[in-house]
């Protein structure tokens, strides 16, 4: 399928400068734009592939004034990587509506006090169990198990061994990756006397609100008391873990390979970074902005701030930290010399205070 610059250009609310009739058929990084390809430039590091690119049409900021010579057409926008990020929805958009399915493939297993809305789709070896609800327009691929109880919202995407766990309740619009575990156990067990661990029953649930995407192989536990909350808007890199009676806020984002442990509660519109571990039962304020590989283990109060380090403290007092450590070996070295010195300036002392005793003795 082809477009014109032009009727890109309409979707955008941009402005032109070139051809507007040329037509594009791909979407490409600008690196490896060639004829017929749509690109974009938002990071001024790449603005030297504007000026060899073959591309026929690139993004541009309105504010962007090439420095030298270029072929293609520039599509000028407020914001070229949310511009870009608008044509791949409409090109998955068209993708997806060369390839809908709908109906049941077989074999599955659907119970029937299942309750399947319109236009669904569950792909083979799926198992569906008794009281589920399932949303108009969503799509459950092979391989998905949905426990007992599980309410499943309108517009959602469970892609190929998604486990969902009774009693969750998802809402709408929600994408989870293959091989995501949604309502495990969390992770409760009581010492014992004897040096043995008792498990707790863990009979909470999971709740998930609207246009919540979760990457691949991630695991939120259920609640022990309760729900585990994964807020609207919220976006989960791949393995993450969400420990039990964790609360994420709305329009939090979480990078990979992060653990947030039980009873936490993380502010909306937080930035997580990856590899982050957060202990449990604390408070992250609201807007916190945690740097990858820290470690969070107290509770963060002031809003809208940038944390870093392990124990994670005020990104710019880690960042003083950090060239302090670099320079470690060279301090060490001087401090050597330094004692040295020292020692030789002892031993000359004790040596003028032997020659002085010596003397006044005469």
């Amino acid at each position: 399928m082809q477009f014109t610059a032009k009727q890109i250009n309409e979707l955008l609310s941009g402005t032109i400068e070139g051809d507007e009739n040329v037509q594009v058929a791909e979407l490409s990084k600008i690196e490896d734009g060639k004829a017929g390809s749509l690109c974009f430039l938002s990071n001024p590091k790449y603005e030297n592939y504007l000026y060899s690119t073959k591309a026929s049409v690139v993004i541009v900021g309105q504010d962007f004034v090439p420095v030298q010579p270029f072929q293609c057409t520039l599509i000028k926008v407020k914001d070229p990587y949310s511009a870009f990020s608008v044509l791949l929805d409409r090109y998955n958009e068209v993708i997806n509506q060369k390839t809908e399915r709908s109906g049941i493939e077989q074999p599955c297993f659907v119970h029937p006090s299942a309750k399947i809305g319109t236009n669904v789709f569950i792909g083979a070896f799926s198992y569906i169990a008794e009281n589920v609800e399932i949303g108009d327009n969503t799509k459950i691929d092979t391989q998905v198990y949905i426990g007992s109880d599980t309410r499943l919202g309108k517009d959602c995407i469970l892609h190929p061994g998604v486990k969902i766990y009774n009693r969750s309740v998802l809402g709408n619009r929600i994408t989870i990756h293959s091989n995501t575990v949604i309502g495990s156990d969390g992770f409760g067990f009581a010492p014992q006397s004897d040096g043995t661990y008792s498990k707790i029953a863990q009979i909470g649930n999971v709740v998930i609100e609207d246009d919540v995407e979760i990457g691949a192989n991630a695991s939120i536990d259920r609640a022990t008391m309760g729900s585990t909350f994964i807020r609207k808007g919220v976006k989960l890199d791949n393995l993450i873990q969400i420990a039990h009676n964790v609360d994420v806020g709305e329009n939090s984002v979480v990078a990979a390979q992060s653990g947030i442990s039980g009873s936490t509660k993380l502010g909306g519109n937080s930035v997580i970074g990856g590899q982050v571990g957060i202990a449990g039962h604390l408070s992250i304020a609201k807007g916190s902005q945690i740097g990858a590989q820290s470690g969070v283990n107290s509770s963060i109060i002031e809003e809208y701030k940038q944390w870093h380090g392990t124990p994670a403290q005020p990104y710019r007092n880690w960042m003083k930290a950090s060239v302090i450590f670099k320079q470690l070996p060279d301090v060490e070295q001087r401090i050597a010399k330094l004692e040295a010195k020292i020692e030789e300036l002892h031993q000359q002392i004790e040596q003028s205070t032997t020659q002085y005793k010596e003397n006044n003795e005469r």
